[in-house]
């Protein structure tokens, strides 16, 4: 007897932990850290264009630190992802540390619900180096939103066809309460890598029109060779302003340790008081040192005959960045 029930506790301990260890749920952590040194290599004087910086980029300066936590239980998980330094400031001047911190609810494998504050879904380009190709980031990822706070869906119709819903403040407005009682709306339709994006509504700054278009997409031409685009439209009748451009990214690989990309762009704020065009340039050798570790050099040319660079209507600066991720 004393045996039966020995053995009814051993089997009632395991059942007991199997359904503890398939109850908890997964949690990741994961991040980045990146750091660089910058010059003008033009006589106009000191200074650089394109690097997302709350401060001015000239010799050696901080990129950011960004720290990512995710906890998966189920169909419910959560996302904190936390940044510090000048580049997370820049791009979340009105968050602080936050970068996103939203919940998402898995409804069925084609239906997500997420709500809280996320990236934007617009463009080519990301807050983070470590989802870019380039360090110095385009005209067209400094002019549209970075990111929102709101409620999005996203519905996977098939493997190549994609859809997103979004109601969020205006893109002004992410973090804390909506102070203006207006809203954005959003919409992205996706087919085997190409996206066309729009957001429509409130930019919290008393327009209440903001209309902004954004296809973003690319093409593997060979095995080692990628062409990308982003082109964008934006125009609010409230400010009387907008902006259009375009970006395009090639990009090949030479090996596993080396690839080389030029991004030009072309890029004019429109106004009723007229426009101002201005083209960049930008050649980049990414070099991975590790698997987390990636050396970036980059020369950039910025030109203009409607504005000025530090003074000069043509600047070229370079940059070498470290980006470490984990």
């Amino acid at each position: 007897m004393k045996k039966i029930i020995f053995t009814l506790l051993i089997a009632s301990s395991l059942i007991a932990t199997g359904q503890e260890k398939e109850n908890k749920g997964t949690f990741t952590l994961s991040g980045s850290v990146d750091t660089y040194y910058a010059t003008n290599l033009s006589t106009s004087g000191l200074g650089n264009v394109g690097i997302l910086s709350d401060v001015a980029a000239n010799g050696f300066g901080l990129g950011m630190v960004n720290t990512i936590f995710s906890y998966e239980k189920g169909k419910v998980g959560v996302v904190a992802d936390l940044a510090y330094g000048p580049r997370a400031t820049a791009a979340n001047a009105y968050t602080g540390a936050i970068n996103q911190l939203y919940a998402y609810y898995n409804a069925s494998e084609k239906v997500t619900f997420s709500l809280g504050q996320f990236n934007t879904f617009l463009g080519y380009e990301v807050i983070s180096p470590v989802g870019n190709f380039n360090y110095t980031v385009s005209y067209l990822f400094n002019a549209g939103p970075f990111s929102h706070t709101g409620l999005k869906i996203d519905y996977a119709a098939s493997e190549d066809l994609s859809f997103m819903f979004a109601v969020t403040n205006p893109h002004t407005e992410i973090s804390g309460a909506n102070q203006t009682d207006t809203y954005q709306l959003g919409f992205q339709t996706g087919y085997k890598g190409q996206f066309l994006n729009l957001v429509y509504g409130a930019d919290g700054s008393g327009v209440n029109d903001a209309l902004y278009v954004d296809y973003t997409g690319g093409f593997n031409l060979s095995d080692s060779f990628f062409f990308g685009i982003n082109a964008a439209f934006a125009n609010a009748d409230d400010a009387d302003a907008g902006y259009q451009g375009v970006a395009l990214y090639l990009q090949n690989t030479f090996s596993d340790t080396f690839s080389l990309g030029i991004r030009p762009e072309f890029y004019t704020t429109t106004s009723g008081t007229g426009d101002a065009s201005q083209s960049a340039f930008t050649l980049t050798g990414n070099t991975n040192i590790t698997n987390t570790l990636r050396l970036v050099t980059e020369v950039r040319y910025d030109t203009s005959d409607d504005v000025t660079f530090f003074g000069d209507h043509n600047v070229t600066g370079l940059t070498i960045a470290a980006v470490y991720s984990f």
